[in-house]
């Protein structure tokens, strides 16, 4: 059972074939056209739209701690709320190459942005899977 990112590096200690790890960091939003009962959810900390605002591909040892990601986050700019994260498998003991991760990475940003994400696994700011729903 992973319940944080370290959980999940050391879970790709274990794989028969190099990881790469795939990372869609995303915003909680309030839609325009939110009801009264929806904008007061929202102000608790519930509810909203997550829109993906950074997506990046590492291996997990460009990143074996939160913090490195997190960091690198922030040179952005950009302010997000919880993070997604999927893994490729390598082949014959190489990890699969950014170039290869592109079609699953924006194929992952479009399954988020249709609320499509019981395939990934969600972590809050502090590294720590989240239940969404």
């Amino acid at each position: 059972m992973i319940s944080s990112y370290s959980d999940l590096i050391k879970a790709t200690k274990s794989e028969h074939e190099p990881q790469r790890l795939l990372f869609v960091f995303c915003r909680a939003e309030l839609p325009d056209n939110a009801s009264a009962y929806e904008k007061a959810a929202f102000e608790q900390g519930e509810g909203g739209a997550l829109t993906p605002v950074i997506c990046v591909d590492k291996t997990p040892v460009e990143v074996p701690e939160f913090s490195l990601l997190v960091e690198e986050s922030r040179s952005t700019g950009q302010s997000w709320d919880v993070v997604f994260v999927a893994a490729m498998s390598g082949r014959a003991g190489t990890p699969p190459s950014s170039d290869e991760a592109q079609q699953p990475m924006t194929m992952m940003v479009e399954s988020i942005r249709l609320g499509h994400v019981s395939n990934y696994l969600p972590l809050d700011k502090s590294g720590i899977a989240i239940s969404l729903g």
